[in-house]
């Protein structure tokens, strides 16, 4: 691969890193936290893809007077020796010659232009139902409002349904956020994907619904549902790890937020 490729490659990977970071497209790869780092890891792409460019037109421009020097010198020379003017002609134009790369190397700079024009979708519900729950139990709770409903996140009211075997929700209104995913035969999950670094271990955290559950309900759609805590319970037929229900009241269709991953058990 020649320089020129490289560099290309360089500055195109550091802009799509500037482009997730800038535009919260990063939060489909890794944590909120990771921001800074992902923004300095482009910065510093650019800069060296910028600093490939100037050493490789300086070199080249070296090159090009040095070539020149010894071509007014060999001209020089072959005025005085008729014979020897086709050897360093010869010569020089053998020097001159440049092997050239191969042109595929290009090509590498196609995944990169569909990294920044194509973004992948967050981890949804195909991936969800064929990954065990991950529901752990937590070293503690954090303290939850007297009164009024409670706006929980799917790790923590499946915790407190489990662990806590509902003692500080039974019997409160309770409104959670996640996507949709259905089962083979077609039962309802409210899920989030919990994360720990970046998508590649995430991992489902999931809520069983009962109730007044819409008619329809489409996979990867985004719901908030408003109920109340019950105490029955099925298991994640993938690793047979806790799934408690969750008996719903209400429900309505959210836009997707901004971050789709839930980090609130490793904060």
């Amino acid at each position: 691969m020649n320089r020129q490729a490289q560099a290309a490659i360089l500055f195109l990977t550091g802009a799509a890193l500037l482009h997730a970071g800038f535009t919260n497209l990063y939060l489909r790869y890794v944590k909120a936290g990771l921001q800074p780092l992902l923004l300095a890891s482009g910065a510093v792409l650019i800069v060296t893809a910028l600093a490939t460019v100037w050493y490789e037109w300086r070199g080249r421009r070296n090159g090009d007077a040095e070539d020149h020097d010894h071509h007014q010198q060999g001209q020089g020379d072959a005025h005085g020796h008729g014979d020897t003017h086709g050897h360093a002609d010869g010569h020089l134009h053998g020097e001159g010659h440049v092997h050239r790369e191969p042109r595929i190397s290009w090509l590498l700079v196609l995944p990169l232009l569909a990294l920044i024009l194509v973004a992948p979708p967050a981890l949804g519900s195909y991936s969800a139902m064929r990954t065990g729950t991950a529901l752990q139990q937590p070293y503690g709770y954090d303290k939850l409002p007297a009164d009024g409903p409670l706006d929980l996140n799917v790790v923590d009211y499946a915790t407190r349904a489990v662990y806590d075997h509902g003692r500080s929700i039974a019997g409160r209104p309770i409104r959670i956020t996640g996507f949709v995913a259905l089962d083979r035969t077609g039962a309802p999950y409210l899920v989030r994907m919990a994360l720990n670094c970046c998508a590649a271990d995430a991992q489902p955290v999931k809520i069983a619904l009962t109730g007044r559950i819409p008619p329809v309900l489409e996979p990867d759609k985004w719901l908030e549902v408003t109920g109340t805590y019950t105490a029955r319970r099925t298991k994640d037929p993938v690793n047979n790890g806790p799934i408690p229900y969750f008996r719903v009241t209400s429900a309505s269709p959210v836009p997707t937020p901004k971050d789709p991953y839930d980090e609130s058990w490793n904060n």
